[in-house]
C-alpha cells in the first residue's frame, strides 16, 4: 500500500523518530498503521536513505566545532532519533579523529519530542540535564530540550525557520561557527 504525503506535512516531522512519522501520515492519510507496520516502514525508510546517503558533506562548521569540544573539557555526544546505523556514513564524513558517542532512538521508550533521548545523553555525560545545552535543527528537537531542561541552541538550517525554532523555546544562532565564536567568548572553548 502507498501513503500520500505532503511534504509540508513531512517537513513538519523531520527530527521525530521514523515510527512517529510514519503513524502521523497515515494517520493523515486516512490509513492508520500499526506499530510493527510503523517499525517496518521506519526500518526500511533508513535503509532507503543508506542507499542514497553515499557522499554527505558536514554542515559548514560542524568539523571544526567537534574538534574544539573535543579538545575541551566540555562532554558531548550526539543525540538522534534515527537509528545509530543510520547516522553512520553522516558522522564517518565529518572525518573526527574518534567515534564520537552516540546515543539514538531505539536506546529509549519516547522518542523526541519527549525528552527521554536527551535525558539519557545526559545521564551518559554524567551531567544533570540543566547543565547541558543541546543543539538541533528542528522543532522536535528544541520541545525535547526544553523538556529536559536543557538549553535549547537552534541553527536554523533545517526545514525549519529561525522564526518557528524561536517559538518552540530556542535560541537561535545562524551558523555553528557562530555557535563556536560564542562559546569561545564565553570561555569555554579556546
Amino acid at each position: 500500500m502507498r501513503i500520500k504525503a505532503e511534504r509540508e506535512h513531512v517537513a513538519r516531522l523531520i527530527g521525530s523518530d521514523g515510527k512517529r512519522l510514519a503513524h502521523e501520515v497515515a494517520d493523515v492519510a486516512g490509513h492508520p498503521i500499526s506499530d510493527d507496520k510503523a517499525e517496518a516502514i521506519d526500518k526500511r525508510c533508513g535503509q532507503i536513505y543508506d542507499g542514497l546517503n553515499t557522499d554527505p558533506q558536514p554542515t559548514s562548521g560542524a568539523h571544526d566545532l567537534l574538534v574544539a569540544l573535543t579538545a575541551s573539557d566540555l562532554p558531548w555526544a550526539v543525540a538522534t532519533s534515527s537509528r545509530a546505523e543510520q547516522v553512520g556514513t553522516s558522522v564517518d564524513a565529518l572525518q573526527l579523529s574518534q567515534k564520537p558517542r552516540i546515543i539514538d532512538g531505539s536506546h529509549v521508550e519516547h522518542a523526541k519530542p519527549a525528552p527521554d533521548l536527551l535525558l539519557l545523553a545526559a545521564q551518559q555525560l554524567d551531567l544533570p540535564a540543566s547543565a547541558c545545552w543541546y543543539i538541533g535543527d528542528s522543532t522536535w528537537d528544541m520541545q525535547a530540550a526544553t523538556a529536559a531542561r536543557m538549553v535549547a541552541v537552534a541553527v536554523a538550517y533545517g526545514a525549519v525557520s529561525g522564526e518557528t525554532l524561536v517559538r518552540a523555546g530556542a535560541n537561535v544562532v545562524t551558523s555553528l561557527p557562530e555557535l563556536q565564536a560564542d562559546l569561545q567568548r564565553r570561555g569555554l572553548l579556546r
